[in-house]
C-alpha cells in the first residue's frame, strides 16, 4: 500500500513539475516577430505622437508624471524614460515597472519585435509583459497605426535610463506567461461611420479596462464601463466612473459639448492645480486625454451612447482612514 501511495504521489510530483515547466518555458505562445520595415515620415510620425500620447497614452506609463498636481501630468524631458512602478501597495501581484522605449533602449530593436511587443506583450528577448500595458486591447490595431506609433518611437530623444525588471509573485509569475495571443488587428473604420470610429478608439484605448469593476484580476464584463473599478492610491482610494449613459450615475445627461469640455478643460497643463498630501489624486491623464481631437471624443461619446445603460453609483474618492 505505501508503494501504491509513493507512486501516486511521484506521478502527481511529475505532472505537476511537467505543467509548471510548460507554463514557464514554452509559454508564451506567440508568433515570431514580423518581418518588417516601417517607412519613416512626418506624416506617420505625427499621427504615431498623437496615438501614443492622446489616444493610447503610452506616455502615461512610459513617462515621469508629477503626481502633487491633478492627474499627475508628464514632466517635461521625461517622455518614454520609464520607471514608472506598479507594485503590491497598488493591488499588483508584484512589482513591475514601465520600460524605456525610448532609442537609447530599443534602438537595436527591428521594427518587427516594437511590433509584437506592442500587440502581443512578448518582448525582443521572448519574455511576456504583465499586461499594466493593456496589449490585448493595442492587438486589435490597425496594423498602420501601429507602425505610426513605431516611427514616432523611433524619433523620441534618447534617455540613458535603467529600469528594475519586473518581480511577479506566485502564480502571476506561471500564470503570465499564458496571458500573450497573437493580435487581431482590426481596420480603421472611417471617421464618417461616427459609432463604429468610436467603437475603434474605445476599444483601442482600453477604455474598458478602467472602468470597469474586477474580481478576482478580471474584468466583470456584464459591469462594462459601469466604473467602480478600485486603484489603491497613497491617500486613499480613487474608483473609476461610470460611462454608460445611465441617466442618474452615468453620462446619460451629458450633452456632447458637456462630454468634450471635460476633457478639454484640461488642456492647459499650467492649470491643472496642486493637492495636498491628504486628497487622492486620480490615475485618469486628463491633461494627455484634453489633447485630442474634438472630433475622435465626439466619435466616442457616439459610441458610449450605444452602450447598455448599467446603474452603479460610484464614490469617486475615498481618502484614507485617519
Amino acid at each position: 500500500m505505501k508503494k501504491i501511495i509513493l507512486i501516486g504521489v511521484l506521478v502527481i510530483v511529475i505532472a505537476i513539475a511537467g505543467i509548471a515547466g510548460y507554463l514557464k518555458f514554452a509559454l508564451p505562445d506567440v508568433s515570431p516577430a514580423p518581418d518588417i520595415t516601417v517607412s519613416i515620415s512626418p506624416a506617420r510620425i505625427a499621427h504615431g505622437e498623437y496615438l501614443a500620447n492622446h489616444i493610447l497614452v503610452c506616455m502615461d506609463c512610459h513617462s515621469t508624471r508629477d503626481w502633487t498636481r491633478f492627474s499627475g501630468p508628464v514632466i517635461p524631458g521625461t517622455l518614454g524614460k520609464g520607471g514608472e512602478y506598479f507594485g503590491r501597495e497598488a493591488g499588483f501581484p508584484g512589482t513591475f515597472y514601465s520600460r524605456n522605449i525610448t532609442p537609447q533602449n530599443i534602438g537595436n530593436w527591428t521594427d518587427g519585435e516594437i511590433y509584437r511587443t506592442i500587440t502581443t506583450g512578448v518582448d525582443k528577448d521572448g519574455k511576456a509583459l504583465f499586461p499594466v500595458m493593456p496589449y490585448l486591447h493595442y492587438g486589435k490595431m490597425d496594423k498602420e497605426d501601429v507602425y505610426d506609433i513605431i516611427a514616432y518611437l523611433r524619433q523620441l530623444p534618447p534617455i540613458n535610463s535603467s529600469t528594475t525588471a519586473g518581480n511577479p509573485d506566485f502564480p502571476m509569475n506561471f500564470i503570465i506567461n499564458t496571458i500573450p495571443t497573437d493580435a487581431t488587428p482590426m481596420e480603421r473604420p472611417d471617421k464618417t461611420d461616427r459609432v463604429k470610429y468610436g467603437e475603434y478608439i474605445t476599444t483601442i484605448a482600453a477604455c474598458i479596462e478602467c472602468h470597469t469593476p474586477v474580481e478576482k484580476g478580471q474584468l466583470i464584463r456584464e459591469l462594462g464601463y459601469a466604473g467602480g473599478r478600485v486603484f489603491e492610491m497613497p491617500s486613499g482610494v480613487l474608483r473609476s466612473a461610470n460611462i454608460t449613459s445611465d441617466p442618474e450615475t452615468g453620462i446619460g445627461n451629458w450633452s456632447e459639448d458637456v462630454f468634450v469640455a471635460r476633457f478639454k478643460s484640461y488642456a492647459d497643463t499650467a492649470n491643472l492645480p496642486k493637492l495636498s498630501p491628504e486628497q487622492v489624486n486620480t490615475v485618469m491623464p486628463w491633461s494627455m486625454y484634453a489633447g485630442m481631437d474634438t472630433t475622435d471624443l465626439k466619435a466616442i461619446y457616439a459610441y458610449l451612447k450605444t452602450i447598455k445603460p448599467i446603474k452603479n453609483k460610484v464614490e469617486h474618492f475615498q481618502p484614507a482612514a485617519k
